[in-house]
């Protein structure tokens, strides 16, 4: 009587532990040469304007404070592939939307004969738009993958004051980003992450270097910004 409800035991044990790992093994994804497509949207957190310097024509030369900007919510989209050989390394490209703009407030201008401020200054629009290039690095589990990427980026931006159309413009090469993430299938296509991403350039605003009634003047300064996003992918 022991032995039979000990094998009785057993074969529901193991009938049980069958049922359990047969939708896993059926439908949790393998990790593999992949593609996929993914849209997110996060919370862009720009750190200020540094290491300013004037570039406007007849006022080039002098330094610049420090140009507060704000937070901004930041939109992309992004298309990337894990190789067959090594499925644990990838490549991403992607672009995104912000529009960190510049803080009111005071501006302080110094030079070889002292430092001037003027203050009760009009905030100025930023628009942002970042395309990012990364090699990816990704643990292959099933369904959680975490991931880490680093690469160069692309920056257009523009600037538009309140007192004059022209405005300033940019397109910087001198950009970097990092990101890293964690990455949930919910199915073997369609996944589910959220990410943390770095960004720093140098910006020089002088499309308008001849025109002095341009808002802003010609500058050039870093910027940089943490974007904090969740988003959802297409896996294929």
């Amino acid at each position: 009587m022991g032995k039979k409800t000990t094998r009785l035991t057993r074969r529901l044990a193991i009938t049980s532990l069958l049922a359990l790992l047969v939708p896993i093994v059926l439908f949790a994804p393998q990790a593999y040469a992949e593609s996929y497509v993914a849209g997110e949207i996060g919370l862009v957190k720009p750190q200020n304007l540094s290491d300013g310097k004037v570039t406007q024509d007849g006022i080039g030369g002098l330094d610049l404070s420090d140009q507060p900007l704000k937070n901004s919510l930041g939109l992309g989209g992004k298309f990337g592939h894990y190789f067959t050989r090594a499925h644990w390394i990838g490549i991403e490209t992607g672009v995104s939307y912000s529009t960190p703009h510049i803080k009111e407030g005071s501006l302080t201008f110094t030079g070889a004969g002292g430092s001037a401020t003027l203050s009760g200054l009009s905030g100025v629009h930023q628009r942002m738009i970042t395309w990012d290039t990364d090699v990816m690095f990704r643990y292959p589990g099933y369904r959680l993958q975490p991931y880490i990427g680093i690469g160069p980026s692309i920056y257009f931006a523009s600037l538009k004051g309140p007192t004059a159309p022209p405005g300033q413009s940019d397109v910087s090469f001198l950009g970097f980003n990092v990101e890293g993430g964690l990455r949930y299938y919910v199915t073997r296509n369609w996944a589910l992450f959220g990410e943390g991403k770095y960004n720093r350039a140098l910006m020089n605003y002088s499309s308008n270097h001849s025109d002095p009634n341009a808002d802003p003047f010609g500058f050039r300064a870093t910027y940089s910004a943490l974007t904090f996003s969740l988003g959802v992918s297409y896996h294929f």
